[in-house]
């Protein structure tokens, strides 16, 4: 799986970050605007806006969620970014979602958010490859953010799960492995790796 390729930059130019504002009287209508804003052709107008978004916090989580399901390309590419941003654990599963986009920029975005999330990002995937253990873009997805997250104190929980992604990948120009191997292997390996975290033995 290919998944080391930096995503395609949309930004033409650098924009300073906005300022924080304190939600006022009327915040809903202001976040509703926002978020509106993401689709805006204009840099300028997306960037300020995600800054803004950010700034809000865990308010803007649940807007920014339903912005990912967006059929805009761009609103579900700053979205994306924006919940990565924040970090908060409530946005995992919609970035787990979000790593099955028909574009890879959003599911690169989504990728990393979960990496910065840790162990908050990891246990919503392990229960998605648990289930979705047949989907190519979930498992891309997943390799993405083991690949990274197996750096660190995770180490020792991912390692065979992402040996059993890694070895679905193609060899000498062969068709990948045979499907009930994905359909059993990597669900398993995900399921044991979520049982070791939910009793507590944590990194």
């Amino acid at each position: 799986m290919n998944l080391r390729k930096k995503p395609k930059k949309i930004m033409s130019k650098s924009i300073s970050r906005a300022r924080a504002e304190a939600p006022a009287k009327g915040a809903s209508r202001s976040l509703e605007a926002l978020i509106a804003d993401l689709s805006s052709q204009d840099d300028g107008v997306r960037v300020k806006a995600r800054h803004s978004l950010v700034a809000l916090g865990k308010t803007a989580v649940p807007p920014l969620v339903e912005a990912l399901k967006n059929k805009n390309y761009l609103r579900r590419w700053e979205a994306a970014k924006a919940l990565g941003e924040i970090g908060d654990p409530e946005a995992a599963p919609a970035l787990v979602d979000a790593l099955e986009d028909e574009e890879f920029d959003v599911r690169w975005l989504a990728g990393e958010g979960l990496i910065k999330m840790n162990i908050n990002g990891l246990k919503p995937l392990l229960r998605a490859l648990e289930h979705r253990g047949d989907s190519v873009l979930l498992l891309e997805g997943a390799h993405h953010v083991f690949h990274d997250l197996t750096k660190g104190a995770l180490r020792k929980y991912l390692l065979p799960v992402l040996a059993a992604l890694e070895a679905l990948e193609p060899r000498g120009g062969l068709p990948w492995v045979a499907r009930h191997e994905m359909e059993v292997e990597i669900p398993w390996a995900a399921r044991q790796a979520l049982e070791i975290l939910e009793k507590g033995e944590k990194p």
